[in-house]
């Protein structure tokens, strides 16, 4: 299977709903940055791309038609070398809309959370690091509370696309238009279905809100085991440990040595 679609918007421009439309006009699956969340292998292949080592794209990909949001969207250019019969779609909003979106959702949850918590060797401590290389640091230069600046890249990078892919190649596409500019510039009818419109902003929230609640209280649950440990430890009764560590057999056994 190789890539027909990759779409170059940046996340919160309507990104999952053309995700849902692409699979229901037959280009799906649809890669998106849920889909890295899922699968931990790809955390850590993005995260060497983000450190620019050669990207592994058929590996990826291999399973995939289409490809929109974040992390992939920020290298249109080196998969459209790749996959140079793919066309691109380039999904835009409201800048000043897409910005409040943006900060109210992903850079909200992902910032929020404990320092140490990006610094944890598993799958979602791997995923904040690899947004703050290609995302945050990479696309916005660590300068996205800087709402001007945010929105400045917001119109620059759209007109980067514009110079980088040919214009046959390309549909700047906004989801409110729906089915007919999408189904043209794809060259196929439009559905008898209603175009989708998933908006995942509450989910996000709720999500990254579990993950926060989660976090806090790490801290707790470690120093709590820590105490007991150290209880059972000083605690004369150094048996009643053991009796919890070992299986009744292996007590029994040591009991009578």
């Amino acid at each position: 299977m190789s890539l027909k679609i990759i779409g170059s918007g940046f996340g919160r421009t309507g990104t999952l709903s053309l995700k849902a439309a692409l699979e229901i006009l037959g280009f799906g699956p649809c890669y998106h940055m849920q889909e890295v969340i899922k699968r931990p292998s790809h955390i850590k292949k993005w995260q060497q791309i983000g450190r620019g080592k050669s990207a592994p794209w058929q590996s990826i990909f291999h399973h995939f038609q289409a490809t929109v949001d974040y992390p992939a969207s920020t290298y249109y250019r080196e998969l459209l070398a790749a996959y140079p019969d793919a066309k691109v779609i380039h999904t835009v909003r409201d800048p000043e809309r897409w910005y409040d979106s943006t900060a109210e959702t992903i850079f909200r949850s992902m910032h929020g959370l404990p320092f140490w918590a990006y610094k944890l060797p598993w799958p979602m401590g791997n995923f904040i690091d690899l947004q703050e290389q290609i995302v945050w640091q990479g696309v916005f230069n660590g300068r996205f509370l800087d709402r001007t600046y945010a929105i400045q890249r917001f119109h620059e990078y759209t007109e980067e696309v514009k110079q980088n892919v040919p214009p046959e190649k390309l549909l700047i596409f906004q989801v409110k238009d729906g089915w007919e500019p999408l189904c043209n510039f794809l060259e196929l009818p439009v559905p008898g279905v209603p175009f989708p419109r998933v908006n995942d902003r509450e989910n996000i929230l709720r999500q990254f809100k579990r993950l926060r609640q989660t976090l806090h209280l790490l801290p707790f649950a470690a120093a709590t085991a820590v105490l007991t440990l150290l209880y059972l430890l000083q605690n004369k009764d150094w048996a009643s440990f053991r009796k919890l560590t070992q299986s009744d057999d292996e007590y029994t056994q040591t009991r009578r040595a």
